[in-house]
């Protein structure tokens, strides 16, 4: 019951914030060829004290990043998204539990196989949720089209 109480305040206090800070976080995306596969990579940078979280932060606590691929016949993922960066963890107050976040900059790595000597895309979609030292904004979705 309490950390509902606290994840609706947080809420609000998140909507309130919107209307003054837009998105701190900026993403690229692209693709790199290795042997026999690709690598689909989302980069987001964010300036301090930005950070988003990782997608396994605490249980119970903020939105977890997370990946959607769209289905294409002509690709197989491998594996499950890596994450190259600093990860920090610590006790947040507000969600009542261990979080784990990255600040800067964190790249966000798929492993793809192509089936056959084609050309195609990678449709992605990610959701993740950006805060300060002092506030968070909403989840935020955001779709990319990388080409393999």
């Amino acid at each position: 019951m309490r950390t509902s109480i606290s994840f609706i305040i947080f809420v609000l206090f998140a909507f309130s914030s919107a209307a003054q800070v837009k998105d701190p976080v900026k993403w690229t995306a692209t693709s790199r060829k290795k042997a026999g596969f690709y690598e689909v990579v989302l980069t987001a940078t964010m300036p301090k004290p930005w950070h988003i979280y990782s997608q396994k932060t605490g249980e119970g606590g903020p939105v977890a990043t997370n990946f959607k691929f769209t289905k294409n016949p002509l690709i197989t993922l491998n594996g499950e998204v890596k994450e190259i960066g600093s990860l920090k963890e610590n006790y947040d107050k507000l969600f009542d539990t261990k979080v784990k976040y990255f600040g800067d900059k964190v790249d966000f790595v798929q492993a793809v196989k192509v089936k056959g000597n084609v050309k195609t895309n990678v449709n992605v979609t990610v959701e993740y949720m950006t805060c300060d030292d002092s506030q968070c904004l909403p989840p935020t979705k955001k779709t990319f089209s990388v080409s393999l």
